[in-house]
């Protein structure tokens, strides 16, 4: 790495953090934010990434089920979501979810169930579902429902969040995905998403389930209203609840997407700053492990793009995905194992089958 590059714009000292395997702070992130050069601070997040992970990219065997659209939350950027009664709306009974997982050429390693905040699936629905589950897939991981709807649960049932996390592991639940972030700037979620609980409330579920010895991944919603001193707020918060509780596997930037969504963004996205922003999330996250490359939403090739811009995971298989591709995601379906080997080795890295929790697979 030529530390004279980083001289000329400015960054010698941030470069020198992360030599050093130095924690970097708000500025350093807003810094790299307004860096001219995108390149550099992609070599920044690389080197992390290459310490951290070698040239190994990650990808599980997975199956992603949405369980209903139905939501109570309305969500303004949310192209999915539909009103009870509303034409579009759909709810899966358990035999659909075994039978969609039946229909697969090989069972999944991961099974990556979320949906909508249904007003009238009780808690049992979903006790019994991951029953069934359990019982016909028992070598899968259940990764299962937001902190958003964890809360939605306790809320229709009158207990807990913990309580209801509690009932949920003893059904044969796992792990949290990482959904329902979106990003946690108050005056933000009140113009794109009022009716979710907070961020500090999103966090402190996390956390709980943390305590209970559920792993969880984390997320970020970016490129709608928020601002980038929102996207680094976002990220130091996240880094803080890893200090305090350690359970967050990995974490994933999720771009906006603006096609079917009543939400409008007078500057959308573009290449250059989805890459920056996953590189800037690999180099503040210092205690998260992983960083995902998550290809439904950013298409395949600006995925491969991004394993050089800090990213260590591919996801995987995916098979069927509703809420990206509903708000105008138009990548695949599902790849095969072999794609993805192949997307990786094109790259110049090496694949790596994982489980959920990153253990290597044979």
């Amino acid at each position: 790495m030529d530390l004279r590059r980083y001289e000329r714009l400015g960054l010698d000292d941030v470069a020198a953090r992360v030599l050093n395997g130095e924690r970097l702070n708000a500025e350093d992130g807003l810094r790299l934010f307004d860096c001219p050069d995108v390149t550099a601070v992609g070599e920044l997040a690389h080197h992390r990434r290459t310490e951290l992970h070698g040239d190994k990219v990650f990808f599980v065997r997975n199956r992603h089920i949405n369980y209903t659209n139905v939501c109570v939350n309305r969500c303004t950027f949310c192209a999915y979501h539909r009103d009870p009664g509303q034409e579009g709306g759909f709810t899966l009974d358990a035999r659909t979810v075994l039978a969609k997982l039946a229909a697969d050429a090989a069972p999944p390693r991961e099974i990556h169930i979320v949906g909508g905040c249904h007003p009238d699936l009780r808690l049992e629905y979903f006790e019994d579902l991951l029953g069934r589950l359990r019982r016909t897939f028992p070598e899968a991981v259940l990764k299962c429902f937001t902190a958003v709807e964890i809360a939605h649960f306790a809320t229709l049932e009158g207990i807990s969040t913990r309580e209801v996390l509690t009932r949920l592991q003893a059904a044969g639940l796992s792990m949290l995905p990482g959904g329902g972030a979106e990003v946690f700037a108050e005056d933000v979620r009140a113009k794109i998403c009022p009716r979710k609980i907070d961020g500090t409330e999103w966090l402190r579920i996390h956390g709980e389930a943390h305590e209970l010895g559920l792993a969880t991944n984390c997320t970020l919603l970016f490129g709608h209203l928020e601002s980038r001193a929102d996207r680094v707020d976002h990220l130091l918060q996240l880094r803080a609840q890893q200090d305090a509780t350690g359970g967050f596997t990995c974490f994933i930037p999720l771009p906006f997407l603006t096609e079917n969504s009543r939400l409008k963004v007078d500057n959308p996205l573009d290449g250059l700053e989805e890459l920056r922003t996953i590189a800037v999330s690999r180099l503040l996250l210092d205690n998260v492990p992983h960083v995902k490359a998550y290809w439904v939403m950013l298409g395949v090739k600006q995925a491969q793009a991004a394993l050089f811009f800090g990213a260590d995971d591919f996801d995987g298989t995916v098979v069927e995905e509703k809420i990206g591709h509903m708000a105008g995601a138009d990548s695949a379906q599902a790849l095969w194992r072999r794609d993805i080997e192949e997307m990786i080795r094109g790259c110049g890295l090496t694949p790596v089958e994982r489980d959920t929790l990153f253990r290597e697979v044979a």
